[in-house]
């Protein structure tokens, strides 16, 4: 199967789709075999089963969809073939949505060029989180494809996090975090460039703002992890949103019986209404 192959939003089309459906709302979708209703298991295909369902249920509401690639992979090439399947239902049905492979790679550069190319040539993402820890020559192969994003991960919301990104630099004061916030600014620009930052961390929003105040962050954590919507959007918003606000179980596990996808949708549409009054709040619609 061939991706459906669309040029990719730019910064202030992605504010456009935010502005038009009053959302900042990324949907995970983080598939997993053994949660979805047992109803599915009799598809063919069962994960894209309950993919096309919470697509269809949430779409009108949703900015950016980001399946996780663990939750495929561990399938082995079914797990892949549903994949590429959702992508390519996305695309013909909802071109406007934004997709993330939520896929944490990074390695050396002839490495990455090939993680590059199965992400952005075979199945058509708009973006992918790369990890930053192996530096500028993992991630540039990454931004050799004109239009597409790379979402460099800078602050996570797991409680290891504390293990090294809140490590501090003796000589400049800076910890691992900030730095990597303050040198990745020099491999990329706010038009090929997110960081991933943790809803449970939205008090370090404001810091972060502060070293990129113009870049896109797609934040997880809302909803099953416990993190403050409002708390995101009072310190993490800029003059663009400049937001893409991740809930994945929250959502597509709403409800585990036959009604899932009407649970998923109307879920979606709560969080959408409490968006569409922050983004009020903000005069940004």
């Amino acid at each position: 199967m061939k991706p459906v192959t669309e040029k990719t939003m730019n910064q202030q089309q992605l504010f456009q789709q935010i502005q038009k459906k009053r959302s900042f709302l990324c949907v995970g979708l983080d598939t997993d075999i053994l949660k979805i209703p047992k109803h599915l298991l009799d598809t063919s295909d069962p994960v894209f089963s309950f993919n096309k369902e919470i697509i269809d249920a949430t779409a009108e509401f949703t900015i950016a969809y980001k399946p996780n690639l663990a939750f495929y992979e561990s399938l082995g090439w079914q797990g892949w073939q549903s994949l590429e399947k959702t992508v390519h239902y996305v695309r013909e049905n909802h071109p406007e949505i934004f997709l993330i492979a939520d896929a944490k790679r990074g390695d050396i550069g002839n490495t990455s060029n090939l993680y590059a190319r199965a992400f952005f040539e075979k199945l058509d993402f708009d973006a992918v989180t790369v990890a930053p820890y192996m530096g500028e020559d993992s991630v540039k192969p990454f931004m050799t494809y004109p239009e597409k994003w790379v979402i460099l991960l800078a602050l996570t919301s797991n409680k290891g996090a504390a293990d090294f990104q809140y490590l501090k630099n003796e000589e400049t004061g800076d910890q691992l975090f900030e730095l990597v916030l303050k040198t990745s600014q020099n491999w990329g620009t706010t038009e090929n460039m997110m960081y991933v930052v943790g809803a449970t961390k939205a008090e370090k929003l404001k810091e972060i703002r502060q070293i990129v105040p113009d870049h896109f962050l797609l934040v997880p954590g809302v909803g099953a992890q416990g993190g403050s919507l409002q708390e995101v959007a009072q310190n993490g918003m800029n003059s663009q949103c400049g937001l893409l606000v991740n809930s994945s179980r929250g959502i597509i596990y709403a409800s585990t019986g036959i009604d899932f996808a009407k649970n998923a949708g109307e879920t979606a549409r709560a969080v959408q209404q409490e968006m569409e009054v922050l983004l009020k709040e903000k005069k940004l619609i």
